[in-house]
């Protein structure tokens, strides 16, 4: 099987891997999430793997969990994403560095400043995850007694966007003269205030920074849901998804394009990234052993715990081992929780085997060696069930260093990925355009420092 298509390979770094048990897996950094040091030589690692980007989450809550299960998460404490790629930008010239930030709980003034600021340092490799933030223990830490209802976070996300990436164009690029001779430092023609209000937002503006090098950051969302679908299809650039077989993969990745479509957008203007959880073995059964010694090492009390938040609904109180009950609609993610029930259903899963599953990880997984591994990558690239993945490392560094070591090659190869950046930019090497300045068409790029 051959393709002319590329695949694009983001890593899913939380900051490190999504996985329960990863932490105690033999050889593993204990300590990685809030090492800087470890967390620069994965960049650098990833880099050398020509991935496009280090890809970080957030999570703006810790009390979201029964203490006896939380006590075994290893990504109670990490660092600030905003604050973290700063300086993974200095340890690397290529890799694109995405952060998430919420729209439910932050200004959209900071955040547009913030993410510029991150574009800049950068040289153009910054990248803003936009969330709503589905946990409702993080409304607790801003003064909120109760979360924004599901579609209200979408609509107040809608507007979000629009305000920082009108603030983004704040100025022309060609702005800043910097005349000596004249002591014009910038043209005031070329400078556009916002005046923005709206249902939710009331910004003036101008942003006090120069419009960021990449026009706007490359602009990712995560929901799967129809809120988060339409979100996706008006907005952004890259999705990560969350199918865990090709046929919805497929489904999935026709719907968003085909609404980007209905909307005038260019189809190839927004890769869809499914999370890929991966582990490399020199034969499949080791691969598998591998995948079930690190699953044993989830502890029900965590298994359970992520169950509920996964429903939205205190799973420690349904029998272990019966099968999922009914389980109503609540104002966390919704598309999670369907995931979810879906799974129960079609494996025939008791309330203890799908808590030990998504415990551990129970999405989209490739198990297997090199050559499996990319046998079903491209599977799901020609069958256009994405544009590619957000890996997801099993533990760290040993995960990630087979991935790079053993994987890339084999994709490389069979001509399905880089053997070098197409250019300096996220956008460059993701093959998207740089955006226009909607106050200032036309005007010319690159003329800010």
């Amino acid at each position: 099987m051959t393709s002319a298509r590329q695949l694009r390979l983001g890593a899913f770094m939380r900051p490190t891997s999504i996985h329960t048990g990863a932490w105690r897996y033999p050889g593993a950094f204990p300590d990685a999430n809030f090492n800087l040091a470890h967390l620069q030589r994965f960049a650098q690692t990833l880099e050398r793997g020509k991935f496009d980007a280090f890809f970080m989450a957030d999570h703006l809550a810790v009390l979201n969990m029964p203490l006896d299960a939380l006590k075994r998460s290893h990504t109670v404490t990490s660092f600030d994403p905003i604050t973290l790629l700063p300086v993974l930008a200095m340890s690397t010239n290529n890799l694109g560095l995405i952060a998430t930030a919420s729209t439910t709980f932050e200004q959209p003034y900071l955040i547009a400043r913030r993410f510029a600021s991150l574009d800049h340092i950068s040289g153009g490799r910054a990248g803003w995850n936009i969330v709503t933030t589905s946990n409702p223990d993080a409304a607790l830490n801003f003064g909120l007694e109760e979360h924004l209802e599901h579609g209200e976070r979408y609509r107040r996300a809608r507007e979000f966007y629009d305000v920082v990436t009108g603030l983004w164009d704040s100025w022309a690029d060609d702005a800043f003269v910097r005349d000596v001779e004249t002591g014009t430092y910038f043209d005031p023609s070329k400078l556009h205030v916002l005046n923005h209000r709206g249902p939710y937002l009331s910004v003036r503006g101008p942003l006090n920074i120069a419009r960021p090098i990449q026009g706007w950051p490359v602009i990712v969302q995560a929901g799967a849901s129809e809120a988060g679908r339409q979100l996706a299809a008006e907005t952004a650039e890259v999705v990560f998804a969350a199918a865990s077989r090709l046929a919805d993969g497929q489904a999935f990745y026709k719907d968003v394009k085909g609404r980007m479509e209905a909307l005038g957008r260019n189809r190839d203007h927004l890769k869809i990234l499914p999370g890929a959880f991966v582990v490399v073995g020199e034969t499949v059964d080791e691969a598998r052993d591998k995948r079930a010694r690190l699953d044993s090492l989830v502890h029900y009390e965590s298994a359970i715990a992520s169950l509920s938040i996964a429903l939205g609904h205190d799973a420690s109180r349904f029998d272990p081992d019966a099968p999922l009950p009914d389980v109503p609609e609540t104002n966390a993610s919704k598309s999670g929780r369907e995931r979810v029930i879906a799974l129960a259903k079609r494996d025939g899963l008791t309330v203890r085997q799908l808590a030990q599953r998504l415990g551990g990880y129970a999405g989209l997984a490739f198990v297997g060696t090199p050559q499996t591994i990319a046998d079903e990558m491209e599977e799901w690239l020609v069958g256009e069930g994405s544009d590619g993945f957000n890996i997801m490392f099993p533990y760290l560094p040993d995960g990630l260093d087979d991935f790079v070591n053993r994987v890339v090659p084999e994709l490389q190869r069979r001509g399905l990925f880089r053997r070098e950046y197409e250019g300096k930019t996220l956008r460059e090497n993701l093959g998207l355009p740089r955006p226009d300045n909607r106050f200032f068409p036309g005007a010319a790029a690159g003329a800010m420092s």
